[in-house]
């Protein structure tokens, strides 16, 4: 199948970024607009298109060239995703990010929002089940400013990793903003991932949420 040429400029960069990520396995956005921009012979200064623009690139790229692998690993990324809310029910968790808009290559991780009066104890609660995982953390940015480091949990699930970001039970209601758009995040309920997952992937328009 032959590839549309973009138009030049940020059109051209978004194109390529979004191909180095659903190709090379790149899930950092601005990474892959860089080493975009630097293919393209564009100088070290050269203005980038917004992530929400690599976002539906990524998007449009799986759609015409991921063929029956992307449709199958993001339906199977939604599967997961619904097995582990419903695992991690008692910290009411939202999924969020690019199981939910598409966005995804195989290198893609789940995205889950969780929450807790002790953050530690979703460690507790995976050690008591024998699942293995890692720990980590991860940085997110507020409306007023504030950028504030969450606890962040690993694990396997099968061939899909699944990434849950722990935050405090009071904390539920203040939304990070999207690293996608920069508004609040939408999160997405356990009815709203089951309903998603419920869907064929070929059916699905640019969903309405992002993470």
């Amino acid at each position: 199948m032959s590839r549309r040429r973009p138009a030049s400029g940020y059109e051209e960069i978004a194109c390529e970024a979004a191909r180095i990520v659903c190709e090379e396995g790149i899930t950092d956005y601005r990474l892959a607009k860089r080493k975009a921009a630097e293919r393209l012979g564009l100088p070290a200064n050269a203005a980038l298109p917004d992530n929400a623009r690599v976002e539906s690139g990524v998007i449009e790229y799986q759609r015409l060239y991921g063929g029956a692998a992307y449709v199958r690993h993001l339906q199977q990324m939604r599967t997961v995703a619904v097995q582990a809310m419903r695992l991690l029910a008692g910290f009411a968790p939202r999924l969020v990010g690019g199981t939910v808009s598409g966005a995804v290559s195989m290198s893609h991780r789940v995205q889950l929002h969780a929450f807790g009066d002790k953050v530690e104890l979703i460690d507790v609660f995976l050690h008591d089940r024998g699942i293995p995982y890692e720990q980590d953390e991860r940085d997110y940015r507020y409306l007023d400013g504030a950028l504030e480091s969450v606890p962040l949990v690993r694990f396997e699930a099968g061939e899909i990793g699944v990434d849950v970001a722990m935050f405090p039970d009071d904390t539920a209601s203040r939304l990070p903003l999207s690293a996608t758009n920069g508004q609040p995040v939408k999160r997405l309920t356990l009815a709203e991932a089951e309903r998603l997952a419920a869907q064929p992937v070929e059916s699905l328009s640019n969903a309405p949420w992002d993470g």
